[in-house]
């Protein structure tokens, strides 16, 4: 009679350690991309929000007949930028200072774009034309 040996199924250290370097390859390749289209995402919210403030601007300044030189505060604007009469001012902020909401931000006259605080030609070019 023929006594079975089992032999154990498994994984070898060298098979292990070849998925491990995939991995790592494919983890190196991936988290740059990851990185800047986060960097993108937070740029295109910031001019979102920028935009926002500079329509609401010019809305508060045709319904109120202010001159070109004229500075509205967030309070102005904030019926605005939102339903009713609330408004929604807390949700303007730039994705690089969140706690900061409107304050991220110079509203400055009717006749100038607001711009954000938080700007950098590289990492954050949030700028409206």
């Amino acid at each position: 009679m023929m006594k079975k040996t089992s032999r154990k199924a498994g994984f070898t250290l060298v098979e292990i350690m070849i998925v491990v370097a995939i991995i790592g390859l494919l983890a190196a390749i991936a988290i740059p991309n990851f990185v800047q289209a986060r960097k993108t995402s937070q740029t295109n919210a910031c001019l979102n929000n920028l935009r926002q403030l500079d329509g609401a601007k010019q809305q508060w300044a045709l319904e109120t007949g202010q001159l070109v030189g004229a500075t509205p505060t967030s309070a102005n604007l904030q019926s605005y930028l939102g339903r009713g009469t609330a408004g929604s001012i807390s949700n303007i902020c730039c994705p690089l200072a969140p706690t900061l909401y409107i304050a991220g931000y110079t509203i400055g006259p009717v006749s100038n774009a607001p711009a954000c605080l938080q700007y950098d030609a590289v990492n954050h070019p949030a700028i409206l034309n």
